[in-house]
């Protein structure tokens, strides 16, 4: 016979597993762990200029990483006024809310985006971010 302490860790182990496993499946199951590439800023193509605080710049192009560990990676290549060419990286912490994906950057706040198929949409700032998966840079 199982001891009621040990069903009872027996459960709390298997909500935890479940927990951990929600952060690698989006709403409907389906795996949003991958490599996502920009192709859309504000719904123009990339590479394309956008405005960001009421600066103009180009972005060229554009990377996003959904790690099954709950952790993800953007790496973004623009061109500030005066032609100088920067790429930003970041890493955030994710947890599946909804039918959201709630990211929490380092030092930069929290943002939200959206996994249908192959599709990856954030909001950052106002911009709307749209990566495709599987597709080269």
């Amino acid at each position: 016979m199982v001891k009621k302490s040990h069903f009872l860790l027996l459960i709390i182990a298997a909500v935890a597993l479940a927990a951990c496993q929600t952060g690698m499946q989006g709403v409907d199951g389906d795996d949003i762990n991958g490599i996502y590439y920009l192709s859309k800023v504000d719904g123009s193509p990339v590479p394309g200029t956008v405005s960001h605080d009421g600066v103009a710049m180009e972005v060229h192009s554009g990377t996003f990483m959904i790690s099954a560990d709950g952790t993800c990676f953007s790496r973004t290549r623009f061109v500030v006024p005066g032609g100088e060419q920067m790429t930003r990286e970041v890493s955030a912490r994710y947890v599946v809310k909804d039918s959201r994906l709630v990211m929490t950057w380092e030092g930069a706040g929290v943002t939200e985006g959206t996994v249908d198929g192959d599709t990856f949409v954030m909001d950052n700032h106002g911009m709307i971010f749209e990566y495709i998966r599987g597709l080269r840079e």
